[in-house]
């Protein structure tokens, strides 16, 4: 070896003990309230098991126990590689992921459900791949802006598996045609279409913005744009239109073109594409609700839940209506983790997560859970409008954006705000498709973050 080699050696060797010798402020407070998490965590579990059965079962604390070790695992992984990453968003996802996974065993206690077949044991084996999955991405993805090369992939691959589930053979039997069934398992590929789709529109938005941004004409106070740049939108929402049509799935038809069209105004700036995503997407619901019949039933259910006629249909309104009633019966303080009776609700691990929890833990219960989640979007948001970098600006922006869009979606669906859809409730249902694309979805505000913050003169686009 020579001195040359041996000196650039002693230099990297140095280097690398003064990083650890340097006080990681951002991981340090993201410890803090990893810890804080995995007692709100373990305290559900308990308090279920205390509430359903009387007593405590250390199996499934234990097997609980392996989950808090994997995140442990990520905040390692993250001092190492992502010391400069937002300190917030791992342990949001942490106490959203332990509550639904307490919710869902909540209801397997009561079917008296065990092992492989409980749908809690189940969850916990899709939340240890969706962590896995979320560490290799943090590892592997040490430059985010990769992601940029390859837009048109990302969005051939994003349109692919959208259409996934209407393939002969491969599509599941259920009301939307959503899911795909592998013989194995059956997963909804459109979760992790919606990913695909926002390094595509991200990366297209950053290629063509200058074009979207041309003057054009003003009217009532407002710069609409010309007729030339309405093509990228439009053909979004014909394709929307034909999520509706072809898979029955109104939330993802909503859903995508949603995360279009926000990131269409956060790369232009123009008031008026939010504006024409409006009309457009309430013309579009409008006609699908007269034009399709599945469509128009939902319509019908949001309208009058508690319709005699309604209720006793098959597809009609005793799912929507039992949740209300659940949300009524929790009240303010709600009955107690492990004291109501979620199970009366049809789906009441998965599409009606939301209201299980309302009705145990109450209002005040959901409203801290709403909290929760109004923290992780701002968090993303921050990390977008931070950074210099355009396509990690538009990608970040956008993937919190497509998390609370889904979570208003579905909780508007379940509260009657808005017309139930067949999406779920991120990180808290039942679906380990969901959880896996919502921890990616983590690690990658993870790796923009920590980029912003230790890189910010970096500037592509």
């Amino acid at each position: 070896m020579t001195a040359t080699t041996q000196s650039q050696a002693d230099t990297t060797v140095i280097r690398a003990l003064k990083k650890l010798r340097i006080p990681q402020t951002q991981r340090n407070r993201e410890l803090w309230l990893l810890l804080f998490a995995f007692v709100i965590n373990a305290a559900a579990v308990a308090l279920v098991q205390l509430g359903a059965n009387g007593a405590i079962d250390s199996t499934f604390l234990i097997y609980c126990g392996g989950l808090t070790a994997l995140v442990l695992a990520l905040h390692i992984v993250l001092r190492l590689v992502a010391r400069d990453a937002d300190p917030f968003v791992v342990p949001i996802a942490t106490v959203l992921t332990g509550l639904g996974i307490a919710m869902i065993y909540r209801i397997d206690l009561y079917y008296d459900s065990h092992g492989w077949e409980a749908t809690s044991t189940r969850q916990l084996a899709w939340a240890a791949i969706a962590l896995v999955g979320a560490i290799a991405v943090v590892v592997a993805l040490r430059n985010y802006r990769v992601l940029f090369r390859y837009t048109y992939l990302f969005g051939l691959a994003g349109i692919l598996l959208m259409l996934l589930p209407i393939v002969p053979g491969l599509g599941a039997d259920a009301n939307a045609d959503v899911w795909v069934d592998l013989g194995i398992f059956s997963f909804q590929p459109g979760e992790l279409a919606k990913i695909a789709l926002a390094i595509f529109f991200a990366g297209y938005l950053v290629r063509t913005r200058e074009s979207l941004t041309s003057v054009g004409t003003r009217f009532l106070g407002v710069t609409w744009p010309r007729a030339r740049e309405l093509g990228p939108l439009l053909v979004i929402w014909l394709a929307s239109l034909g999520i509706i049509v072809l898979q029955r799935d109104l939330g993802t038809g909503l859903l995508i073109f949603g995360m279009f069209v926000a990131m269409l105004y956060v790369a232009t700036g123009k008031t008026s594409w939010v504006l024409i995503g409006v009309v457009l997407a309430a013309g579009g619901a409008f006609l699908a609700s007269r034009v399709l019949p599945y469509v128009g039933g939902r319509f019908q259910n949001w309208l009058n839940p508690l319709d005699p006629d309604l209720y006793e249909e098959s597809a009609g309104t005793y799912q929507l209506a039992n949740g209300i009633f659940g949300l009524a019966q929790g009240g303010l303080v709600g009955t107690g983790l492990g004291q109501g009776r979620p199970w009366m609700t049809p789906l009441s691990q998965s599409d009606y997560i939301f209201p299980s929890l309302g009705e145990e833990l109450g209002l005040i219960g959901v409203f801290a859970i709403l909290c929760l989640y109004m923290v992780f979007t701002s968090r993303g948001f921050r990390i977008g409008l931070a950074g210099q970098d355009d396509f990690g600006k538009l990608l970040a922006t956008g993937l919190s954006f497509t998390l609370a869009l889904q979570v208003f979606i579905m909780v508007g669906g379940v509260t009657r705000i808005i017309p139930l859809t067949g999406l779920t409730t991120p990180f808290l249902a039942a679906g380990g498709s969901s959880l896996i694309a919502n921890w990616i979805i983590v690690a990658l505000l993870l790796r923009i973050s920590d980029a912003v913050r230790s890189r910010p003169r970096v500037v592509i686009g």
